[in-house]
């Protein structure tokens, strides 16, 4: 990996407001750096999850904490113009619950306090193809599902004897073998909401007698706490019930569960909030980190390129620690530095003001 060129193409990813490319950052540098090198360093060979690891660790043994929770979730980097292929394809997006054609990514995101740092990822590729029996269309499917993809990360982390406590995630990730595998594996605990047709047993005779309710039937008192067992988990589990109010004025309800039986309902609810961080860092990467601005047209470019806007990110980080401002507002500053320069650049050219 040329650090150099790594270092200059994600100061570029940064200080960009529009498409970046192999051209447009040689022409930033006045042709100090070809167009050429760009391209090639692009088209080297495929960057790692190990390789973002060596580069963000020592910033994150900076602000390691042994209360930092970990937050594991995917999202879709859209690419609706780029041509199909194994890693820009149609995936399901359950946030919106509509398919859509782009790059599926997961993060293992480290949250302690205010910092916020990936650590590990994975890119989704869908390398399979088949005819679905009901449209008999052919489709693209992954060798791997995305909760082995979850814990392959978790592992990764694990392995790197990061120091957390908490594993978070969405209900996507709410399966049993997720919830035994941070419990027995890596001995930690989990917080994780449940879907509302979760099947639960009050206690452990039912458990065993195989009788199971959905967790929306339960009597469970607002702000309290009541043990479950769940089907195909070995331990109890805390849950929480915790409703709350839309912008539309319309309220819902989360069931939240935990391994940790310590826990209060607000310590539980508290600690969940946590999980927005890794909604923030999905903005940031593409808006801020250059994720969504690259034209780049095979996989491995595609690959670098995403690898690149996570080290831009990390670079952001740093830079939200040294200063105080977060990505957003660094972003603003560097956009009004740049419109003060260019309109000191017109009016060098054209001093005649239309009123002279």
């Amino acid at each position: 990996m040329d650090k150099s060129l790594l270092d200059l193409y994600t100061d570029y990813l940064i200080s960009s407001f529009g498409q970046t490319t192999a051209t447009g950052l040689s022409r930033l540098l006045d042709g100090e750096v070809s167009h050429d090198q760009i391209t090639r360093f692009l088209a080297s060979p495929e960057k790692t999850s190990a390789q973002l690891w060596r580069i963000v660790k020592p910033l994150l043994r900076q602000v390691e904490q042994d209360d930092a929770v970990l937050v594991v979730d995917d999202s879709i980097e859209e690419k609706p113009y780029t041509d199909e292929n194994d890693l820009v394809c149609w995936h399901w997006d359950h946030s919106t619950q509509r398919n859509v054609k782009g790059i599926n990514f997961l993060t293992a995101l480290y949250v302690a306090g205010l910092v916020s740092l990936p650590l590990a990822f994975d890119l989704v590729t869908k390398t399979e193809t088949f005819v679905d029996p009901k449209t008999q269309k052919q489709k693209r499917r992954s060798q791997i599902t995305k909760n082995a993809r979850y814990r392959m990360l978790l592992q990764v982390v694990a392995h790197n004897q990061i120091r957390f406590r908490y594993v978070i995630n969405d209900a996507w990730y709410a399966s049993a073998d997720n919830m035994k595998f941070i419990k027995h594996n890596l001995q930690k605990d989990f917080l994780m909401p449940l879907k509302a047709n979760r099947k639960v047993a009050l206690n452990h005779q039912d458990k065993r007698r195989g009788h199971y309710q959905a967790v929306s039937q339960l009597e469970v008192a607002e702000e309290s706490t009541r043990l479950i067992w769940l089907e195909e988990v070995d331990f109890p589990l805390l849950l929480a019930k915790e409703v709350f109010t839309n912008e539309d004025g319309s309220t819902g309800t989360l069931y939240l569960v935990t391994s940790d039986s310590t826990l209060s309902y607000d310590q539980m609810t508290k600690l969940y909030e946590k999980r927005w961080s890794i909604e923030v860092y999905h903005k940031s990467l593409k808006q801020n980190a250059g994720l969504e601005k690259s034209p780049t047209r095979t996989i491995k470019t595609q690959r670098n390129h995403f690898f690149a806007s996570q080290c831009a990110y990390v670079k952001l980080e740093g830079l939200k620690i040294k200063t105080g401002i977060n990505h957003f507002a660094l972003k603003s500053k560097i956009y009004m530095s740049a419109l003060k320069s260019a309109y000191a650049e017109l009016v060098n050219l054209n001093p005649q003001s239309l009123t002279a």
